[in-house]
């Protein structure tokens, strides 16, 4: 399963937008087509562990309908994310109807949200982790941590013309351009060598 899904984003919240290939084109490529491939892609950002995996996979195929409305509220999820953190990456107001359906998430993760002791210290755990959309939570919080903090100018939108991807630039100039130097940046380059060619 390791290599299913990439991993480019640097952030969770990122990693689901990218969940959606060539989002520019007449026919984008949908990556998270089944709820199992929620859960792998879950399981591969290391959201999920294993058995929590498993445990879904198995109630998926006993309760069918509340699996692809889970599915349904992830892709939701995942549009929100990408209207906020576009906005954000290109210095515009964050859009009110993206926000508004990103916080009824944020409500609704916030109150799975619990404080357990752990020996003498407390931490923070998810009461619904086995739910079917129990993987969303700490996506959304993620977000909002993102949203809020000093790393947001960080939000890059990738610098070639036929991606949409997001990513968390973390070079230590800022100066990162693509979503990943192999694919969009190689073919940026190549481009432009081929255009500088001809003339």
């Amino acid at each position: 399963m390791a290599g299913r899904f990439d991993m480019t984003g640097g952030h969770p919240a990122l990693d689901l937008v990218n969940t959606l290939e060539a989002r520019l084109h007449a026919r984008p490529r949908e990556r998270l087509a089944t709820y199992e491939d929620l859960v792998a892609w879950a399981e591969q950002d290391e959201i999920l562990s294993a058995r929590i995996g498993r445990g879904l996979r198995r109630a998926a195929a006993t309760c069918p309908r509340p699996a692809a409305a889970a599915l349904g509220r992830a892709r939701r999820l995942r549009e929100a994310l990408y209207e906020l953190f576009t906005a954000a990456a290109t210095g515009r107001d964050l859009p009110a109807v993206s926000l508004a359906r990103f916080n009824a998430m944020l409500r609704m993760a916030l109150s799975t949200l619990r404080l357990r002791a752990v020996g003498p210290a407390g931490a923070w755990r998810w009461s619904e982790e086995t739910a079917l959309d129990g993987m969303l939570w700490p996506i959304v919080r993620a977000a909002a941590d993102l949203l809020t903090s000093d790393r947001l100018p960080r939000v890059r939108l990738c610098d070639a013309d036929d991606c949409a991807w997001l990513f968390l630039d973390s070079s230590r100039n800022r100066s990162r351009r693509w979503c990943d130097m192999t694919t969009c940046g190689n073919r940026s380059k190549v481009r432009r060598f081929r255009e500088a060619s001809r003339r």
